[in-house]
């Protein structure tokens, strides 16, 4: 296979060399930087699709129709900066006659002859190889951006040697340079506290028992940002039931996780307002006809006697009624200003100046009773909630404490305040009479539920106490035993 006419190699080594390379589907160029002649072989033009009479064998055509355009400067470095025995393969497109822009691979050397410095080389078409690892690169972008976009990685564990090996997405998750290795205790450490067991039991099972597990975990990376995240394991294992490899994932759910138990919260929240508001419904209905029923009996009866006493001891039992009757109508109207006040501003709170003032106004019967009341607020001086609600439930509890005290000793009463991570509790206790628990516990914070013959007794401070505090996605609860005394533990947020 010769080159062109007029473009004749002289030498017959030069051209059985361009001859093998035209049969391979390959072709040689030479380029005289002293004469600027430049020559291709047959092949060449046979790589491109051409015949060597159908262009013109030039710089010109070469750098402005065939080159493509973004490839020029790569190329042009290549020619002039190329070290003289290197053959580092260069990847450059040109045009072919009949399909368009093909990949090939060109190698740059030189030479110095008798004519001048020689630049040569060979083109090789690999569109094929390279058009596969374009694609294969596009593949591994479009897996790492949608890993990225999941906000999942993938890791493995060898179970003989325990070597844990964590893809570039858990590193991000971990938010870790990929470069730090991390062991299996080192990476269940990145855990909150309570979770880690949960965890290592789950590896622990899928290693011996060969059992696959998916969990959600708190995690606190290493730049101490909590976060929920999805841990999956599955055992890989061997011909004779053994686990070799655990492969998993973990993945970032924190946004979804978070939605999804405030939505929990939430649906929590409007279960139990619409519980109470049925109790609510079944308290008017109740209290409100036994006074009209009563009403409605004694003005009949009044109607119906004629002697003036009679009528008039009636009347005083019509009068007796007509009292209760607008004090449970006062009772209800507190209940619905719970529930209407519930939207009002909540504001920051200190609970000692709020606690001296509901001490204040019940000093007389602090002092009656020789009470000693008790007050630390150290742990969380301050809360953000309603004030009005506030002070009911101090000035409830604390009148509670000492309505109920015992006879039988000085009264003393504690109230004081906790903190867990994002919880504050209010804790109120008492060496009173108590209450019997197993009897009246399911009652205790019934409307006009009372459990003692105390006189004052109404059986309705602590339903509202209750109300205010739950209506505020709080909690109450109360231990207490007979002739020791009650602890009222509140959860206010």
């Amino acid at each position: 296979m010769s080159f062109s006419e007029g473009h004749k190699f002289s030498d017959d080594s030069k051209q059985h060399l361009a001859q093998i390379i035209d049969n391979i589907n390959a072709g040689i160029w030479e380029y005289n930087v002293t004469s600027k002649n430049i020559k291709w072989s047959a092949g060449f033009y046979s790589v491109l699709g051409y015949e060597p009479d159908e262009i013109e064998c030039s710089n010109h055509v070469f750098f402005e129709h065939i080159l493509y355009h973004a490839d020029k400067a790569a190329f042009l470095a290549a020619l002039n900066s190329q070290p003289p025995n290197s053959a580092t393969p260069l990847y450059i497109r040109l045009l072919t006659k009949a399909s368009g822009y093909h990949w090939f691979e060109s190698t740059v050397k030189r030479y110095n002859d008798e004519t001048g410095q020689i630049i040569y080389g060979a083109i090789i078409n690999v569109n094929n190889y390279k058009q596969a690892q374009i694609q294969a690169a596009h593949n591994d972008l479009f897996y790492n951006q949608t890993l990225k976009i999941a906000k999942l990685g993938g890791w493995e564990l060898n179970t003989h040697t325990m070597g844990l090996s964590l893809s570039k997405q858990v590193y991000d998750i971990y938010e870790l340079q990929n470069h730090v290795k991390l062991s299996l205790e080192e990476a269940i450490s990145f855990f909150e506290p309570p979770y880690r067991p949960v965890i290592k039991n789950a590896i622990d099972s899928a290693i011996e028992y060969c059992q696959p597990y998916e969990l959600e975990l708190l995690f606190r990376s290493a730049k101490n940002n909590v976060k929920w995240v999805k841990a999956k394991g599955i055992p890989v294992i061997d011909d004779f039931g053994k686990c070799i490899t655990i492969r998993g994932i973990i993945q970032d759910i924190d946004n979804k996780k978070r939605k999804n138990l405030a939505l929990e919260s939430s649906l929590n929240l409007l279960t139990d307002q619409n519980r109470r508001l049925q109790n609510f419904a079944y308290i008017v209905s109740h209290n409100l006809r036994s006074h009209t029923g009563n009403l409605q009996f004694m003005v009949k009866l009044h109607d119906e006697t004629e002697p003036p006493d009679d009528r008039a001891e009636i009347l005083s039992h019509i009068k007796s009624i007509s009292d209760s009757l607008s004090s449970t109508i006062e009772h209800l109207n507190e209940i619905v200003q719970i529930h209407t006040e519930i939207t009002n501003e909540r504001t920051e709170i200190d609970f000692e100046t709020r606690f001296q003032n509901i001490i204040s106004a019940l000093k007389s019967n602090i002092e009656a009773l020789d009470a000693t009341i008790e007050y630390d607020f150290s742990r969380c001086p301050q809360v953000n909630y309603i004030p009005a609600y506030m002070e009911s439930i101090l000035q409830n509890l604390l009148t509670n404490s000492l309505k109920y005290s015992s006879p039988e000793r000085k009264p003393v009463i504690k109230c004081y305040t906790l903190k867990e991570r994002s919880r504050i509790y209010l804790i109120f206790e008492d060496n009173g009479i108590g209450i019997d628990m197993e009897r009246f516990g399911d009652k205790i914070f019934g409307m006009y539920k009372t459990f003692h013959q105390n006189p004052d007794a109404k059986g309705i401070g602590l339903f509202i106490t209750r109300n205010q505090i739950e209506a505020l996605g709080g909690t109450i609860k109360v231990d207490s035993t007979v002739n020791i005394g009650t602890k009222f533990t509140i959860r206010l947020v």
